[in-house]
């Protein structure tokens, strides 16, 4: 099934409207700057865009579901494809993504993606679930969208770990800063990677 078919769901676009701990933690490992260019992944209506904005306006969001930007909360949010990212290469000083990879079918393209829009020495911050059996944290979500909960699987496409992340990382030129598990409001990941410099190596 075709992902944009699958999240081409109003009111799928309007249940999400993301929480505050993420949203500080989302502030706090990126330290965003108002010169800063910033790109958010998996936007959603822009909810986590507009408190990035108020910090720098700079700042652009993305999202498959068309539905979402439509019933947009801010401006600069667009209809795109992370694993087709229509910006220039080495645009961006910063990108996060909070609960969008584990839905994305191609992560090593993914990454790469990631890794040209980004500048030298730019951070990602990602933020995934943890599951115990893949799909359990989309049974809610399979219910929205196919009004089922055995569907979940077709939700969340990937088991993730950070040590899955790295190694995906890995493969472009990116280096791991830190990760972390919290189990607050949600059980969940974070991933801190730097696109590295020029001339450095990942040992650095």
């Amino acid at each position: 099934m075709e992902l944009i078919m699958i999240y081409d769901s109003k009111y799928y676009a309007l249940v999400n409207r993301g929480d505050k701990y993420l949203l500080r933690k989302v502030i706090q490992y990126l330290d965003p700057q108002p010169t800063d260019k910033i790109l958010e992944i998996g936007c959603g209506r822009g909810f986590f865009t507009k408190k990035i904005q108020s910090l720098t306006k700079l700042t652009i969001g993305i999202d498959i579901n068309p539905k979402a930007i439509a019933k947009g909360v801010t401006d600069n949010l667009k209809v795109m494809d992370a694993t087709h990212l229509n910006f220039p290469s080495e645009f961006f000083d910063k990108i996060y993504s909070c609960h969008t990879i584990e839905h994305i079918p191609d992560l090593n393209r993914f990454f790469q993606e990631i890794e040209r829009v980004l500048k030298s020495g730019g951070r990602l911050l990602l933020v995934y679930p943890w599951e115990l059996i893949r799909g359990m944290g989309a049974i809610g979500s399979s219910l929205i969208i196919f009004k089922h909960p055995f569907y979940c699987r077709k939700i969340h496409l990937h088991k993730l770990n950070p040590e899955k992340v790295q190694a995906l990382a890995a493969n472009c030129q990116f280096r791991h800063i830190e990760s972390h598990f919290s189990f607050f409001t949600t059980p969940q990941y974070f991933t801190i990677l730097e696109k590295i410099k020029s001339g450095s190596s990942v040992v650095d």
